[in-house]
C-alpha cells in the first residue's frame, strides 16, 4: 500500500520533482471544496450505455490501481499516484446542481450513472452525504438512477433506494473484479474484500433490488484464475446480470498499475503485462472506440468466450 507521496510526471507540469528515496512526504489525506457549477456530465463515447454522469466527489480513497481516471487529477495541476488517493476534492453543491439541472426544460429524464468516473460511495460519502442527496433529488423527480460502486457503504442509503425503486427504474452494479482476496488487496488497497462486496450483492438482491456484478476491469493473469466462483457466488447471492470490460492503461495509470503490481505481486507482474499486452495489440491501452473496452486478438477473443459461457452458466446473462 502507498504510504508516501508518489505520482508519476505530471504532462501538464513545466517542473518535475523527484525526492531521494525515503524522503518523499507522507500521503496525507486533504479534502478540497470542489466550485463546479454543473454536476451533469454528458458522456459521447459510443463504448458506454448511458448519456449522464453525477461524479460527487473527484480522487478517490479506494487507492485501485488500475482506475482510468487518475489521469483527471493531473488536470488539476496535482498527481495520477497518491494524489488521486489522497488529494480529494467534494462538490459540496452537488444536489443543489442536479436539481438545476433537472429543472431546466431541455432535460428529458434521461438516465443517470453514479459515478462514471470515481466511487459516489468511497469514504467521503460517509461524512458529506452528497451521493445520498442526489439521489433524493433523483427520487423527487422519479429520474431513472444507474450505481455502479465497490463500497458496502451503499447498503446506508437502502430505505432511499427501495423508495427509488418504487417510482422508477434503478439498478446497481457492484464491482468485484478479483475474487482472490491477497490479489484484490494488492491492486484495489483501500477496498472491501471481495467476500464483503458480495454480502452487499446479497442484501441489496434481498430488498428486492436489481443488482447485478462488473467483473470489471478485467485483470489479465488475476480474473480469470477464479472467475467461476465469483460469478457462481454473484448468482447464489441475488444478482442477475454480469459484465466485464477489458482493462486499459491511458496516460500515467501505466506506471502507477505497472509498480503496484511489481511491488505487491512481484511473481505475477510480468505475466499479467504481457497478457495486457497481447490484448491492445502490444501496447498497454488502446483509446480507440469500439475496441477499447473489449480488446483485440487471440487472448482477448478467448477471455471474452469465456466470460460468456460462464455467465450463461450461472445464469447471470439477465438484461
Amino acid at each position: 500500500m502507498p504510504r508516501v507521496r508518489s505520482n508519476p510526471d505530471n504532462p501538464f507540469d513545466r517542473h518535475v520533482l523527484h525526492h531521494e528515496p525515503g524522503l518523499a512526504p507522507a500521503a496525507v489525506l486533504r479534502v478540497h471544496a470542489d466550485a463546479s457549477r454543473n454536476v451533469l456530465t454528458q458522456n459521447h463515447s459510443p463504448d458506454i450505455g448511458f448519456d449522464f454522469t453525477v461524479n460527487p466527489y473527484r480522487g478517490c480513497y479506494h487507492g485501485c490501481a488500475y482506475c482510468y481516471a487518475r489521469p483527471t487529477h493531473e488536470q488539476l495541476g496535482l498527481g495520477a499516484g497518491t494524489d488521486f488517493e489522497r488529494q480529494l476534492m467534494v462538490k459540496p453543491q452537488a444536489p443543489a446542481l442536479l436539481r438545476k439541472a433537472f429543472l431546466s426544460p431541455r432535460w428529458k429524464g434521461e438516465l443517470v450513472l453514479f459515478s462514471g468516473v470515481t466511487d459516489c460511495y468511497q469514504p467521503l460519502e460517509a461524512e458529506h452525504r452528497l451521493t445520498r442527496g442526489c439521489l433524493e433529488v433523483c427520487w423527487a423527480f422519479r429520474n431513472p438512477v444507474g450505481i455502479v460502486t465497490k463500497a458496502p457503504l451503499i447498503e446506508r442509503d437502502l430505505d432511499l433506494l427501495a423508495s427509488l425503486h418504487q417510482v422508477t427504474h434503478l439498478s446497481v452494479s457492484i464491482s468485484i473484479p478479483v475474487w482472490d482476496p491477497d490479489r484484490a488487496r494488492a491492486v484495489e488497497p483501500y477496498v472491501a474484500l471481495p467476500e464483503r462486496r458480495m454480502r452487499t450483492v446479497e442484501r441489496l438482491a434481498a430488498a428486492g433490488l436489481d443488482v447485478g456484478i462488473n467483473v470489471a476491469p478485467f485483470l489479465p493473469g488475476l480474473t480469470e484464475r477464479d472467475l467461476d466462483t465469483l460469478l457462481h457466488r454473484a448468482a447464489d447471492a441475488g444478482a442477475t446480470r454480469a459484465w466485464t470490460t477489458m482493462l486499459r492503461l491511458p496516460g500515467s495509470v501505466k506506471e502507477v498499475f505497472a509498480s503496484r503490481l511489481r511491488e505487491r505481486l512481484p511473481l505475477t507482474a510480468e505475466k499479467t503485462l504481457a497478457r495486457i499486452r497481447d490484448a491492445r495489440s502490444g501496447g498497454l491501452n488502446d483509446p480507440r472506440f469500439h475496441s477499447r473496452f473489449r480488446g483485440t486478438g487471440p487472448y482477448a477473443d478467448s477471455v471474452a468466450r469465456m466470460f460468456r459461457g460462464l455467465v450463461k452458466k450461472h445464469g447471470l446473462d439477465g438484461p
